[in-house]
């Protein structure tokens, strides 16, 4: 099977069409497809649903697909950050569901792991549990949660072999990994490409089955939040 493919246009050949679904990896800026997302915009493709932590910054990562109108709805868990997230949601141009941070990974992981739903505590008595199934076990209520499957995937690594096992660095762990999982195809950016082999096989976070298709590249690695003091 081809994995490697020579930019993110190449990757996503093939695989966009308006009305789609994305699973995308990252948190804040941290660990997110900034390639992928760059050609998706580039491709115009519309009507787009994403399952995403959040929705990057104005003006960075998904943040461009805000601006360029291609996405009609958000799957999240915050959205503090995006001033056009905001304005687009409370203008009713943008559809939005919250989901508690850890049941949007668990959603993912779900999914991936062809679990079609699953109860969980958190939410209950909320807003969030409305229009959900109520359930009770040993005497405390749970709702249920489905399981996310998404078109694609698109998550961005540190390393990877030829085969397409990734090795994520630090916090781009977050939701990098069940987001790839949840994906009928999962499209990877790396810093750099291995040969097979040359990664320790106890340091993989993913294995190479869950990558369809793998691009390397440079990334921008913008600093979210900076925070600094006066010199001395």
């Amino acid at each position: 099977m081809k994995k490697l493919y020579g930019s993110a246009a190449e990757a996503l050949d093939g695989l966009l069409f308006d009305g789609m679904t994305i699973a995308a990896g990252g948190f804040g800026l941290c660990g997110i497809p900034e390639l992928l997302i760059a050609a998706i915009r580039e491709a115009g493709t519309s009507d787009i649903t994403i399952a995403s932590n959040n929705c990057g910054v104005d003006e960075f990562g998904l943040g461009i697909l805000l601006e360029s109108r291609q996405i009609r709805k958000m799957m999240s868990s915050y959205v503090g950050e995006n001033a056009e997230f905001m304005r687009q949601y409370l203008s009713g141009e943008l559809e939005l569901e919250f989901n508690p941070q850890g049941t949007l990974a668990e959603r993912m992981r779900a999914g991936g792991a062809g679990i079609p739903g699953f109860y969980t505590k958190t939410g209950v008595g909320t807003q969030i549990a409305e229009g959900k199934e109520h359930k009770e076990f040993d005497g405390e209520t749970y709702i249920l949660e489905r399981g996310i499957v998404a078109d694609i995937s698109i998550v961005k690594a540190w390393k990877a072999d030829e085969t397409g096992n990734l090795v994520f660095r630090k916090t781009a762990r977050n939701f990098n990994p069940p987001a790839a999982k949840c994906g009928k195809v999962c499209i990877v950016e790396v810093e750099e490409i291995v040969p097979t082999g040359s990664l320790d096989p106890d340091c993989i976070h993913l294995p190479g089955i869950y990558v369809h298709r793998l691009i390397q590249g440079e990334h921008e690695k913008r600093i979210e939040k900076r925070t600094t003091r006066p010199a001395a």
